[in-house]
């Protein structure tokens, strides 16, 4: 067995995770200026739909967007995030690969129904008369209802149907007014339509690192609304502290406060993850996989001297990563009844894990 030491994996972060960190936040810098001239000029058309210069206006901390399966693994990206360089909207998947929240405005005051009656709906927009699956996992519309004072334009047969804002209908609209609009900011050579299926928009981006997968998703932000699902922080947690969780979207970017190395590791996880176990531009594993697996296990080990001896730590990190890959199931950190790797290709996940495998029978082979 070949291991490594301190001084391999502080070379390992400067000589490799370093460069990957400025060639995907270069990447990051040309897309976030192209998307947010997009969706300006979307916005100028119809005003549903926002910039994404105003991601975050309304509430930094929440998002509830109107999703399908491939968009549910993001629900929840704002409040992982913490504060970074990049638009509160941006959610970097992997390098090639990047989901985009669009603001939706004049849907505001979002409350719960006491009692509700489940509707259905296809991808394409379609009703149906009964779930594609069960409904509790996946919400396939909203209720206008449910908004306080919906503005008029939300009164419109394009987006809804009986009361129901149906998320393929919001999408084929903003779709439209997203072709319309490359071809007017005389963006044709640098921006491309992708197939896209359900609520995600897909466009193919030329930047001058790589060419960028973007996933556009139209996303209502939420004031002050934590849904009773996610029941967090939890009974006798001891990570992280009382005051931590009243700030919750800094979590991430204050993870070492206390001298740990937690954020180190993450780094070189997420460079083994792209280069060796997972990589390609639609990853099985992606960073918000990693961050998930990250939380979990600060709260296993809550304590400043677990997150003291780096070598030990992300060796702990990788086979916790191990065994979710393994088993096929890593929980979601705020609603733990969601499995974020149920739809998830298996024989991907089994290769991954054998992958993962090789690295601890060897990792000095692998970080030096």
């Amino acid at each position: 067995m070949t291991s490594f030491t301190d001084e391999d994996l502080d070379n390992f972060l400067q000589n490799q995770v370093d460069l990957r960190h400025r060639q995907v936040s270069k990447s990051v810098e040309d897309v976030q200026k192209i998307i947010k001239d997009l969706t300006a000029a979307v916005s100028s058309k119809d005003a549903r739909f926002q910039s994404i210069a105003n991601s975050g206006v309304h509430n930094a901390s929440l998002k509830v967007i109107l999703h399908d399966q491939t968009a549910l693994v993001s629900k929840w990206s704002a409040l992982l995030r913490g504060r970074c360089a990049y638009n509160p909207a941006i959610q970097v998947l992997s390098p090639t690969l990047i989901l985009i929240s669009v603001p939706l405005q004049g849907l505001m005051g979002y409350k719960v129904r006491r009692t509700r009656q489940w509707r259905y709906y296809t991808l394409s927009g379609s009703r149906l008369l009964s779930p594609v699956r069960e409904p509790e996992k996946l919400y396939q519309w909203l209720e206008l209802e449910s908004f306080v004072n919906p503005s008029q334009e939300w009164q419109d047969a394009c987006m809804t149907i009986e009361g129901d804002i149906v998320p393929a209908k919001v999408v084929n609209i903003f779709k439209e007014h997203l072709e319309t609009s490359i071809k007017t900011c005389g963006l044709t050579s640098k921006v491309s339509m992708l197939e896209s299926v359900g609520s995600v928009v897909r466009v193919a981006v030329e930047t001058s690192e790589a060419q960028i997968e973007v996933e556009l998703v139209p996303t209502v932000e939420l004031m002050n609304y934590w849904p009773k699902r996610a029941r967090w922080p939890r009974l006798f947690q001891r990570w992280p502290s009382t005051e931590r969780a009243r700030c919750i979207k800094v979590l991430l970017s204050n993870i070492d406060e206390d001298g740990g190395c937690r954020r180190k590791c993450y780094r070189v996880v997420r460079q083994l993850k792209e280069d060796i176990w997972c990589p390609g531009s639609k990853p099985v594993i992606t960073a918000y996989h990693l961050q998930t697996l990250l939380f979990w296990t600060c709260e296993k080990y809550p304590s400043t001297r677990d997150w003291r001896d780096f070598r030990e730590c992300v060796i702990r990190l990788v086979q916790k990563l191990h065994k979710c890959v393994s088993q096929h199931y890593l929980r979601h950190y705020f609603v733990r009844s969601h499995n974020l790797l149920k739809y998830s290709n298996t024989n991907e996940l089994d290769d991954v894990a054998k992958k993962i495998d090789n690295f601890l029978d060897s990792p000095g082979t692998y970080v030096h």
